[in-house]
């Protein structure tokens, strides 16, 4: 849609909705000032307005070599696609968030942001030179307590939700391509929500509506709602569960051609309707024999009976501290796995992995395999070692055995939600023969500078599995990369 003004032209939705929140700002800034002028009168009019204004901004230096373990030059040798790249990426984040005291307990709040954010030079999926400023936080709420002592906040507008682990329901926007910064990933809010959360002790309840702040270019017009119930121990440790259902969505889902013969079929529009139940739980500060020990896991279960989706995920993980040793070192291992479609029935079994927190302490899966294996058809060993030589400095070590579920059965190569089979990324490949896809070993270091300045950089490998050495029928080449990165957080 383009962004030019013309005369009489009507105002977009997401322009509306910024409008309505920027006026929402101005009545709690113009309400504040009056409660200052009015201070002296008595003490009920000191109630005024608070702000708080917030700026985030990054620089990230990247490096990529043999990318996606040169398979476009197998898949699409006439792409001229380029394995070996170097890019700049930088973003800004600026904001202003406020509060106005109301009776009683009650506050009413709201926050606006923004994300501009640049790639200089051409990244992984061959975007480069490029980027966008769009809206990121733009909501008003209320906050307060109930007759009942219970805590109640409601908010319209676009904001972040993460629920649970992030398995699911955690990145609410999407960057890179003609947003530039694909590997920051600056933006998380969601286009726009309504979020309305019960709390009584150590229980909540969140029912939620969002729409997803998705790419212009691949725009699935996806609209989700649902409920979450949590409970939270005051050891840290939690228990809850998640509904939610795909309200309206033209993503489509890929199905494995029968038997694994021939391409895949795309099922334009057919997230449509899904449903997905999940659980979660993890443990928080034990005693005794176990008080070193961290447990937690994860359950997932999608439905669609129109396109008879029958799929799951989960994950195990456990940790364990040496808080008292010198460097206090921890080690942590995981095992997840997602379904994939199994090309001997007539169903659907491939997991969608819808918004999940993609980071390599939550659900990635892998360090450079991220990049081309999306949650789906896939299994994966994690290890972790972390060390910190300073409370300043943090040291962390990790190896990724990643497998696919299903042979002969579609493993998403390249960015997850965009299913057009360009040239130019590696992303045309629907299975694998053999299940062994990669071993990936990354290397991470991030310096806290100041309060408000950090530094971190890493180098990654990926060695290709006999499932990938298969699809190149030659000589695969190691997939390794690295990069610098400086980000202020005010």
């Amino acid at each position: 849609m383009s962004e030019s003004k013309k005369p009489g032209r009507a105002l977009s939705p997401r322009r509306a909705r910024c409008g309505l929140v920027c006026a929402g700002l101005g009545v709690l800034a113009s309400s504040g000032a009056w409660a200052q002028a009015q201070s002296s009168e008595s003490e009920a009019s000191a109630r005024f307005l608070a702000w708080r204004v917030h700026f985030q901004a990054g620089v990230n230096a990247v490096a990529e070599q043999h990318l996606f373990w040169n398979l476009a030059e197998k898949a699409a040798p006439d792409s001229g696609y380029e394995p070996n790249k170097k890019w700049l990426e930088s973003y800004i984040k600026p904001g202003l968030s406020v509060q106005q005291p109301l009776a009683g307990e009650w506050i009413l709040f709201g926050k606006l942001s923004s994300v501009a954010s640049y790639t200089h030079g051409t990244d992984a999926f061959a975007g480069g030179n490029t980027g966008a400023v769009t809206l990121e936080d733009g909501y008003m709420g209320l906050r307060g307590q109930t007759d009942q002592g219970m805590g109640l906040e409601l908010s319209v507008g676009p904001r972040d939700l993460k629920l649970g682990t992030g398995m699911l329901i955690a990145n609410g926007a999407s960057s890179g391509f003609e947003r530039g910064a694909l590997k920051f990933g600056p933006r998380k809010a969601w286009g726009m929500s309504g979020i309305a959360k019960l709390t009584a002790g150590g229980a909540s309840g969140t029912a939620f509506f969002v729409d997803p702040n998705e790419l212009p270019s691949s725009d699935g017009k996806n609209r989700l709602a649902g409920v979450d119930v949590r409970w939270d121990s005051p050891q840290g440790g939690f228990l809850g569960a998640t509904w939610l259902r795909a309200l309206n969505s033209e993503s489509p889902y890929v199905q494995a051609a029968p038997g694994g013969q021939g391409a895949p079929t795309i099922l334009s529009g057919a997230r449509h309707g899904t449903s997905v139940l999940s659980a979660y739980t993890a443990t928080g500060q034990l005693t005794g024999p176990l008080a070193s020990w961290q447990f937690a896991a994860d359950l997932a279960y999608q439905w669609n009976d129109t396109v008879q989706l029958r799929a799951w995920a989960g994950r195990l993980r456990v940790k364990y501290s040496w808080a008292q040793l010198p460097w206090a070192p921890n080690l942590s291992y995981s095992y997840q796995s997602f379904s994939g479609d199994d090309p001997n029935t007539s169903k659907l079994e491939r997991f969608d992995p819808m918004y999940y927190e993609g980071n390599p302490s939550a659900w990635s899966t892998g360090s450079k395999s991220s990049m081309a294996f999306v949650n789906s058809n896939v299994n994966a060993h994690l290890l972790a070692l972390q060390l910190k030589p300073t409370d300043m400095d943090v040291l962390t070590l990790r190896y990724a055995l990643i497998r696919a579920n299903q042979l002969r059965s579609p493993i998403q190569f390249g960015q997850a939600t965009r299913f057009e089979t360009s040239g130019d990324a590696a992303n045309l490949v629907a299975g694998v023969t053999s299940p062994g896809l990669a071993k990936d070993v990354f290397l991470e270091y991030s310096r806290v500078l100041s309060r408000h300045l950090f530094l971190s950089g890493g180098i990654a490998l990926s060695l290709p599995g006999q499932g990938i050495r298969d699809v190149v029928g030659g000589h695969t080449p190691t997939w390794s990369g690295g990069y610098l990165n400086l980000v202020l957080d005010y």
